[in-house]
């Protein structure tokens, strides 16, 4: 899995949490897997969401990604960049890259 993988070759730790639900038409709901995790020292938290659910995407506008990572809090720009980093080192990952959640049409569906 690559949640494995990414604590591994980062030496931190996601735990898987609860799916994120989200209901995007009258009696359709999605599911996504959703994996957390917390900085002790700058409670910055790192949510690991898979894209594919349950009968579709979570931001369909972009469905050749698998996953985004979404920080919440601050996080030291250097260490953004670590972070990418270690993750494009991954063979498993194509890449690895920032994007801006304010140019996505679907960018609602990000907020939990």
């Amino acid at each position: 899995m690559l949640c494995h993988k990414i604590n591994k070759q980062l030496n931190i730790s996601f735990c898987r949490i609860n799916e994120l639900s989200l209901q995007l038409k009258e009696d359709n709901f999605l599911s996504f897997s959703r994996y957390l995790y917390k900085t002790p020292e700058t409670e910055t938290e790192y949510y690991l969401l898979a894209n594919k659910g349950t009968e579709g995407f979570l931001i369909p506008e972009m469905k050749r990604v698998d996953y985004f990572i979404i920080i919440k809090n601050y996080i030291d720009p250097e260490d953004l960049d670590s972070f990418i980093e270690g993750i494009n080192k991954l063979p498993e990952v194509v890449v690895a890259v920032e994007v801006n959640p304010e140019k996505l049409k679907s960018k609602e569906n990000l907020i939990f």
